[in-house]
C-alpha cells in the first residue's frame, strides 16, 4: 500500500507541474497597481500597503487587478556581502509581502541591470543572481527591470558601435531571466526599456524570456500622451499574445487634467490594445467615477479576453479612429475613438463603414460603457463627444462574404 500510495503521489505531482508549466505566466496581460504614477521615488510601505487594502476595498482584486508594484525608491544598501536591503522606509519587505499576499494579491518591484536605478538608488548590476534570490526570498511575485543608467554604460562601452551596444542590452536582460529561473519562484518579469532596438521582436525569446515590454517613452496624464502612445502600438499586434505582451506603460486613469471621458477613452484604447491593466493612481483616495472605470468588468473583459489578440487599427477617418479586436467564440470588439480638439463644443459626427471592418449587414451588439443593446449599421450616425469613445462588443458578428 505505501508503494501504491507514493506512486500516486508522484503521478500527482508530475500532473500538477505539467499543468503549471503548461500555463504560462502572465497568461493574460498582467492588472494591478504601481506605485509610480502618483508617489513616485518617494513611496513607503504605508502607502503600498493602503494599495493593498483599497484595491480590495474597491472591487478592483475581485476584479482581476492582482499585483501590488513597488517602483524606483525601496532600495537601501548592499551589506558586506553584498546582498540588497531595503530602506527606512521600508523596514520588512517580507511583512510587506506577507501583507498583501494575506489579502489574495501579489507583490511586485522594481530594479535596474545598470549600477543605478533612474532615481539613483542601487541597480542589480554584478549582483543579478543576490537580487534574484532575495526577491523570491521575500515572497515578491514581478519585477519590472528599467534601463536607466545601464544605456549610460552602453554608450560609455561602445561609443561608437551602436550594435554591440545592443548586444550588451540584450545580454543584460537574458542575465536576469537566468537569474530569475534560478531563483525557483515564478516571477513576471517586465522589460522597460522605453521599445529600443524593436524590443518586440526580441524580448519574448527564451533567453530574455520577457512577459511584457515597453514600447514607447513615459506616459503622462494628459489626452494627447494617451493618443500619442496608443497609435503608437498600430504594427505591433503579431508580438502580443499569452505569456508576452506590449506594454504602452501604466495607466493614468484619475491623474493629472484627464476628464472623463479621457479616462474611459484611455482605459478602453488599453483593453483593446491587450496591454497590461496597472494602475497609477492613489487608490486609497480616489473619486467614485475613478474607481466606476478601473472597475468596468465589460471593458477589463476585452483586455483579459483568453484569445489574447491585440486589437489593431482598421481605418481612420478625419479626427476618428476606429480599432478592432478580435475576441474568443468568434466576438469582436469594435472601437471608435474621437480623438478631436477638445476646444471645439458639441460632438462629432461619424458614419461607420461595416465593410472596412470585414463586415456585412446588420450587427447586434452591447455598448460597453452603457451596457445597452445597439444595432451597427451602415446608416447610422454616431455622434462622439472628443476625446471620447465608443465600445461596443459584438458577439456573433455577420462577415463580409
Amino acid at each position: 500500500m505505501r508503494r501504491s500510495c507514493t506512486a500516486w503521489l508522484a503521478a500527482v505531482l508530475c500532473l500538477a507541474q505539467g499543468i503549471a508549466q503548461a500555463t504560462p505566466v502572465a497568461a493574460t496581460p498582467p492588472m494591478g497597481w504601481n506605485s509610480w504614477n502618483y508617489f513616485a521615488e518617494k513611496v513607503t510601505d504605508a502607502d503600498v500597503r493602503a494599495a493593498a487594502d483599497a484595491m480590495v476595498a474597491s472591487g478592483m482584486r475581485d476584479a482581476g487587478y492582482v499585483y501590488v508594484n513597488i517602483d524606483d525608491g525601496w532600495q537601501g544598501q548592499r551589506d558586506a556581502n553584498g546582498v540588497i536591503h531595503s530602506n527606512a522606509r521600508f523596514p520588512d519587505m517580507k511583512a510587506l509581502a506577507d501583507y498583501v499576499h494575506a489579502r489574495g494579491l501579489k507583490l511586485g518591484i522594481y530594479s535596474s541591470p545598470g549600477p543605478k536605478t533612474c532615481a539613483g538608488y542601487a541597480g542589480s548590476l554584478g549582483h543579478e543572481k543576490q537580487d534574484a534570490k532575495t526577491y523570491a526570498e521575500w515572497g515578491v511575485d514581478y519585477l519590472k527591470y528599467d534601463l536607466c543608467s545601464f544605456g549610460e554604460l552602453m554608450k560609455s562601452t561602445a561609443p561608437s558601435n551602436p550594435e554591440q551596444q545592443m548586444r550588451m542590452m540584450h545580454e543584460a536582460y537574458a542575465t536576469m531571466r537566468t537569474a530569475l529561473n534560478e531563483a525557483g519562484r515564478p516571477i513576471v518579469y517586465s522589460l522597460c526599456q522605453y521599445g529600443v532596438d524593436a524590443v518586440w521582436e526580441w524580448a519574448a525569446d527564451p533567453k530574455v524570456g520577457a512577459n511584457l515590454w515597453r514600447t514607447t517613452g513615459d506616459i503622462a496624464p494628459h489626452g494627447e500622451f494617451v493618443y500619442a502612445i496608443a497609435t503608437m502600438q498600430a504594427g505591433l499586434a503579431n508580438y502580443a499574445g499569452p505569456g508576452h505582451w506590449n506594454d504602452p506603460d501604466m495607466l493614468e486613469v484619475g491623474n493629472g487634467d484627464l476628464t472623463e471621458a479621457e479616462n474611459r477613452t484611455h482605459f478602453s484604447w488599453w483593453a483593446m490594445l491587450a496591454a497590461p491593466l496597472l494602475a497609477g493612481n492613489d487608490l486609497a483616495h480616489m473619486k467614485p467615477e475613478v474607481k466606476a472605470v478601473l472597475t468596468r468588468r465589460e471593458v477589463i473583459a476585452i483586455d483579459q479576453d483568453p484569445l489574447g489578440k491585440q486589437g489593431t487599427r482598421a481605418y481612420t477617418d478625419g479626427e476618428v479612429e476606429v480599432w478592432t479586436k478580435p475576441l474568443s467564440h468568434g466576438g469582436l470588439a469594435v472601437a471608435v475613438f474621437n480623438v478631436g480638439d477638445t476646444r471645439y463644443a458639441g460632438t462629432h459626427p461619424f458614419r461607420l463603414d461595416l465593410k472596412r471592418l470585414g463586415l456585412h449587414g446588420k450587427q447586434q451588439g452591447t455598448d460597453l460603457w452603457t451596457g445597452n443593446a445597439v444595432t451597427l449599421d451602415d446608416h447610422q450616425v454616431v455622434g462622439l463627444a472628443s476625446h471620447d469613445v465608443w465600445l461596443v462588443r459584438i458577439d456573433a458578428p455577420h462577415t463580409a462574404g
